[in-house]
């Protein structure tokens, strides 16, 4: 008959496999976020081989002044764009559903990029502009301060003691069509060529990447992942019930407070720089789920990985789907975000 202490020594050396299981698709999705990125360099009119992007990285001497140029100043932005974007919205997503304990909740669904949309409405259709705000800055300003502000709603809704969770939910639900009936309102107004701004904007594009927007984005996530990564334990005592984590001395407003703090500056910044991107906040966290549970030391980074992989790879897609022309990256990733989400939900309803 088996000891206690064996018992003990099996459930250890279970849970050591399974962290080193984890620990392996964590890895391995890093490894095919690298090559997406190397993909989506060497993808486009003029066709460069991966060697050639290799070089153009780390030895451009050895390349020609044009290719140099097309690696450099052009797909590489756009590229570290897509990892960027994408997980920023993952993570953004994962933590959103984990803080409101809705499984359909995302910077997407819950009205932040609607409200983006319709702060840079203000700015190409009525030229709403601040004297210390340069020109080119005003329409990412714009949407920031309108998705940062759709989201301290939101938490000051999960604040009060009068909304549960479901009615924050609603309330993000209520902001969808609040904001896309505001934009709607201001396309009405706007002259063609600002609608045709305008329009163009809310299909999200990755065209819009300069190493000035990258150096913003990239410091958001550097100052916001550390502090979702140290959060992971009471993130994950929160799946199992608020009662449950209060149980473990969390203080649950506190953590639900500071997550939304940082899932509005994650999910602002993002949708600011690139546009409305619909289902990488959605799809990247259940797909995440799938693979590595709830245990969310593993699952922020997964999530993050997915959300970059998903965001790369749509970049691809965009250039290669109609020959010679540079799709916006918001309708791919809605057609891809669409069909995965289905087949989540029909392979495992009970988790999504």
């Amino acid at each position: 008959m088996a000891t206690s202490g064996d018992m003990r020594a099996a459930a250890l050396a279970a849970y050591r496999r399974q962290v080193r299981r984890r620990i392996a698709i964590v890895a391995g999705m890093g490894l095919l976020c690298l090559m997406a990125f190397a993909l989506d360099i060497s993808t486009g009119p003029s066709s460069l081989p991966l060697i050639d992007v290799w070089r153009g990285l780390f030895t451009p001497d050895q390349l020609s002044l044009p290719q140099q140029t097309i690696i450099r100043d052009v797909r590489l932005p756009y590229a570290l764009m897509a990892l960027l974007v994408g997980a920023a919205l993952s993570l953004a997503g994962t933590e959103m559903q984990t803080v409101l304990n809705n499984p359909l909740a995302s910077p997407f669904t819950l009205g932040v990029s609607s409200a983006a949309s319709f702060g840079a409405a203000l700015a190409i259709v009525l030229g709403l502009s601040l004297p210390f705000i340069p020109g080119d800055w005003m329409v990412p300003f714009n949407a920031f301060l309108a998705s940062f502000g759709s989201v301290l709603l939101l938490e000051a809704l999960a604040r009060s003691r009068a909304a549960g969770m479901e009615g924050v939910v609603l309330f993000g639900i209520a902001l969808v069509f609040t904001f896309n009936a505001l934009v709607a309102l201001i396309q009405f107004v706007a002259s063609q060529e600002a609608l045709s701004q305008l329009v163009f904007w809310g299909m999200g594009s990755l065209t819009r990447a300069t190493w000035n927007n990258l150096a913003v984005l990239a410091l958001v996530v550097a100052l916001t992942v550390p502090f979702s990564i140290r959060a992971a334990h009471a993130l994950t005592a929160l799946r199992l019930g608020e009662d449950r984590a209060r149980s473990f001395g969390i203080d649950v407003k506190r953590l639900r407070f500071l997550s939304l703090l940082r899932i509005s500056a994650l999910s602002a910044t993002a949708v600011a720089f690139v546009g409305t991107i619909g289902f990488i906040g959605l799809v990247g966290p259940h797909i995440a789920r799938l693979l590595l549970g709830e245990d969310h030391r593993f699952l922020l980074p997964a999530s993050m990985l997915t959300g970059a992989l998903i965001m790369s790879l749509a970049s691809v897609l965009s250039k290669v789907l109609v020959p010679g022309v540079l799709l916006p990256v918001g309708i791919v990733t809605s057609m891809i975000g669409v069909p995965v989400f289905l087949l989540l939900i029909m392979r495992r309803p009970e988790r999504v």
